[in-house]
């Protein structure tokens, strides 16, 4: 298979991150690779789901690896998973043998651990410097789930379907593999009952992850659905807005620096310094600049706030919506920023997971939650038409049309950025827009 081949299959099946933004995973192939990195730290709390499908899956994603590996004429395919993923650990190491330039690293259960900035320095050593790509290190990164999809689309089935985990208040934590465009609402009762009077949903992750409700559709990129007491304080502070937490910053701020000690991209040499950001922001100074431009490098992992203040302020909701700003008023990124040298004290302040799971207070939710094979009874589908960073697809059918499982029912715009995307049920559709398609079982 050629590059071309495989980059118009991930392409025309709509293969795409499985997680974060969406990434097309076509778009990520570079022939100056000479490192591709499987990614299962999967560092968010409660959640369990890469590591249960590398465990099921290994063969089929070792082959997909071993097989872009080739294509790339890379030197080496590292296999990123935590020491503590036994079962996923097991696994591939069982099947090292039949591939000559394919190594498993042992990651430490830190958060956050699957940031690929930080998964590529775990792993290689190397520093991706500010701003940069994994590539400006001859790296590929790919989770997963989306590994296993690529397997699939080479076989010739399209993504339509995601695992997702339901955990939580609920009796029986469960990961199911949902049809696209399904509702949360949907996936609920897979999971026995809800086990508190007034559920919240926290959709991908405790940390990075948003608020959703019943209705929220299934995409490409969703994990998880958390289900907690509205009281929660992890709803709580997902339900905040930044203009209070600007004005808590400037009431309660100490200036004792852990947010930054304790910041991974600043621990890795990037100039992100939330403790200089929260001291310019906190007094309104507009004469300083840098702190508020740097608020670029933010990974958005929410340690700051989640985890290192102690008077519950919100870093990074603050950079975030600096970065936003800064976007809207023209004003670029910072470019060519080396980074310094990463400091001997990184080793003792990253941040371990358990420590993190009950500094959120979700540490009794942490059970199992296993793969269940078994379809998830729909009456209908909104499948979104932008699942992924780049153009939307373009729908290609019409109402009243009939479909099936696997079927186009959008297409990748034409020399952009885009994927297509597929039916994920049999049925009519009942509705076309630029966002959507809607389809009846």
């Amino acid at each position: 298979m050629t590059f071309a081949e495989i980059s118009a299959i991930l392409r025309d099946s709509g293969v795409v991150g499985a997680g974060g933004a969406g990434f097309p995973s076509y778009a990520k192939l570079n022939e100056k690779a000479d490192t591709i990195i499987l990614n299962c730290a999967e560092c968010e709390p409660l959640l369990k789901l890469h590591r249960q499908v590398l465990e099921q899956n290994a063969k089929e994603i070792l082959d997909t690896l071993d097989l872009i590996g080739k294509i790339l004429g890379v030197s080496r395919v590292i296999i990123g998973v935590k020491e503590a993923y036994h079962g996923a650990v097991a696994a591939c190491e069982s099947l090292l043998p039949h591939y000559s330039n394919m190594s498993i690293a042992l990651l430490p259960e830190i958060y956050p651990a699957g940031d690929e900035i930080v998964l590529i320095y775990e792993a290689t050593g190397r520093v991706v410097a500010p701003g940069s790509l994994p590539i400006s290190q001859g790296i590929v990164v790919y989770n997963v789930e989306t590994i296993l999809n690529a397997w699939y689309a080479i076989q010739g089935k399209p993504v339509t379907h995601k695992y997702v985990t339901i955990c939580g208040e609920v009796s029986d934590p469960v990961t199911v593999l949902a049809p696209i465009g399904c509702t949360v609402g949907d996936l609920l009762p897979l999971a026995g009952k809800i086990t508190c009077a007034d559920p919240a949903y926290v959709m991908g992750g405790l940390m990075m992850g948003g608020l959703g409700s019943p209705s929220t559709v299934i995409t490409k990129t969703s994990n998880a659905v958390i289900v907690l007491p509205s009281d929660h304080p992890v709803v709580s502070q997902k339900q905040r807005k930044t203009s209070v937490d600007l004005h808590r910053a400037m009431a309660a701020c100490c200036h004792c620096h852990y947010c930054t000690d304790l910041c991974p991209r600043n621990l890795l040499g990037h100039p992100i310094d939330p403790a200089a950001f929260m001291r310019v922001a906190s007094h309104m100074k507009a004469d300083v600049v840098k702190p508020y431009v740097d608020s670029y490098f933010c990974c958005g992992c929410a340690l700051c706030e989640m985890y290192a203040c102690g008077q519950g302020l919100s870093p990074r909701a603050l950079l975030a919506a600096t970065k936003a700003g800064l976007r809207a008023g023209g004003v670029a990124a910072p470019k060519d920023v080396q980074p310094k040298a990463v400091p001997k004290v990184r080793e003792y302040r990253r941040v371990p997971v358990a420590r993190l799971t009950a500094r959120l207070g979700v540490t009794k939710y942490d059970r199992p939650a296993p793969i269940v094979e078994q379809d998830v009874a729909v009456k209908k589908v909104t499948i979104p038409l932008s699942q992924h960073i780049g153009v939307p697809a373009t729908p290609i059918v019409k109402k009243g049309d009939t479909v099936e499982v696997g079927q186009p029912i959008a297409a990748a715009a034409d020399g952009k950025l885009s994927v297509a995307i597929h039916a994920s049920v049999n049925g009519k559709v009942t509705a076309v827009s630029e966002k959507s398609v809607t389809i009846s079982c």
